[in-house]
């Protein structure tokens, strides 16, 4: 029996964007990426299987590449991934229903472009300071060293959550700093959910083409002044998945 195949959706473009010959989609073997295109819009689609199973770390990368590379030359409303529909009939069909909509999205989202500041803490580094600041974690600190861990189990449970809150408080301190510091360089700012323990900064921006110079140069004052306690990275440019998903524009 044949395999039912259906498309991918990636992203809506303006409809004068065309994908490059060398666009690969998800799927094993990688999809061909193609736009189908209704009035002012189009969709990049590439056609999978409706049976394969996706969300392998290369699909996703394929996913990402494609929309990164799609917002450095035009505006784009990155689709949530794993969207697959029928058909072509089915793409033109959600592109009619939100033609105003998705057109009016794309106009504020032109020439600009997602940056995300991820900034993780040294253990050690903010360990000792915290020790250093704070007396009764210090005792703690104190008590449970050198004791083996069965004897000292309720202490080092206490001496955690200590430092477990104070990172927690330094996270919300740092990213406003962060947002207070580079925010004047973006149009828009989105604070994200620490996606480890040990997280500091975790903000993505919403950049202007004409500010990104001085956006990164005021990322990398920020991340000097703390280089000994935070190892931070700047990622992008990305498309700006954090500020909209074409999925959430529909009803």
């Amino acid at each position: 029996m044949a395999q039912e195949n259906g498309l991918f959706i990636y992203g809506i473009v303006p409809s004068d964007v065309e994908p490059t010959p060398e666009a690969e989609g998800v799927g094993s073997p990688p999809g061909e990426v193609t736009a189908v295109r209704h009035g002012k819009l189009a969709a990049l689609v590439s056609e999978v299987g409706l049976e394969e199973p996706l969300g392998r770390p290369d699909d996703l990368t394929a996913y990402e590449r494609l929309l990164d590379g799609t917002a450095v030359v035009a505006p784009v409303l990155p689709v949530r991934f794993g969207t697959v529909v029928t058909g072509a009939d089915a793409v033109e069909d959600l592109l009619a229903a939100h033609q105003d909509r998705f057109a009016a999205a794309l106009d504020e989202f032109e020439d600009r472009l997602q940056y995300t500041v991820h900034g993780r803490f040294d253990e050690q580094e903010f360990i000792s300071g915290f020790l250093a600041e704070n007396a009764s974690a210090a005792a703690l600190a104190d008590e449970v060293r050198g004791r083996p861990e069965i004897e000292s189990r309720e202490q080092r449970i206490r001496l955690g959550e200590m430092i477990s809150q104070a990172v927690e408080l330094r996270r919300e301190a740092e990213n406003r700093d962060l947002i207070d510091a580079v925010g004047r360089y973006a149009v828009a700012d989105a604070p994200l959910p620490p996606s480890h323990e040990l997280d500091a900064v975790r903000v993505s921006f919403l950049v202007a083409g004409d500010e990104e110079d001085e956006f990164v140069r005021a990322v990398e004052d920020f991340a000097e002044q703390r280089r000994d306690l935070i190892r931070m990275r700047l990622i992008g440019p990305l498309a700006p998945y954090d500020f909209v998903s074409a999925h959430q524009l529909v009803e």
